[in-house]
C-alpha cells in the first residue's frame, strides 16, 4: 500500500498549488527520488513545465513531459509532467505529486499499482476541498491511512 500526504494550502490560488508541487518536486529529485506530477490539462501542464525552471532562484529540476497517451517514450529526466492517463509504468516514478481534480486508481486497482508515495495537494478552493475529502475517504476505505500537512 502506498504511503499517501494530503498538503492541505491556506491558500486557493492555482499558482500556490504549482509552486508546492515544484518545492515537493525539487525537495524528492535532490534525494534521489524519481517523480511523476499529475494534473488537469495543457494549460496547467505548460504552466507547471515553465514554473519548474522559474519557481526559485538557482533550482533546476530535470524534468520533461510524458507523450499524451502515458507513455514515458524517451523521457529519461528524474521528473515527469502528464495531464493525461497515468501510465502503466507507473512504478518508474516511486513519487506521484497529484494536482489533478480526478482521483487516481484505488490503491489496488487491475494493472494499475499506486508508486510508494503519493501525494495529493489541496488548496483553498472549495471543489478541491470537496473532492480532496472525497479521495481521503476513499484511501481510508482502501486501507491506506492519509497523513495531512497544512501549510501556511
Amino acid at each position: 500500500m502506498p504511503e499517501v500526504e494530503f498538503h492541505i494550502l491556506r491558500e486557493s490560488s492555482p499558482v500556490a498549488r504549482l509552486r508546492h508541487a515544484c518545492g515537493l518536486a525539487e525537495r524528492a529529485y535532490r534525494a534521489g527520488e524519481r517523480v511523476l506530477l499529475r494534473v488537469d490539462g495543457d494549460a496547467e501542464l505548460a504552466e507547471l513545465d515553465a514554473l519548474l525552471w522559474t519557481f526559485g532562484d538557482g533550482t533546476f529540476v530535470p524534468h520533461d513531459r510524458l507523450a499524451a497517451d502515458g507513455t514515458p517514450g524517451g523521457q529519461e529526466a528524474p521528473v515527469a509532467l502528464t495531464a493525461g492517463p497515468l501510465p502503466a509504468a507507473l512504478g518508474t516514478w516511486p513519487v506521484l505529486i497529484d494536482l489533478a481534480l480526478s482521483a487516481p486508481p484505488a490503491p489496488r486497482t487491475a494493472g494499475t499499482t499506486l508508486p510508494g508515495r503519493v501525494v495529493e495537494i489541496i488548496d483553498a478552493d472549495e471543489n478541491r476541498r470537496r473532492l480532496g475529502r472525497e479521495r481521503f475517504r476513499a484511501y481510508r476505505d482502501a486501507g491506506v491511512t492519509p497523513n495531512t500537512i497544512t501549510h501556511d
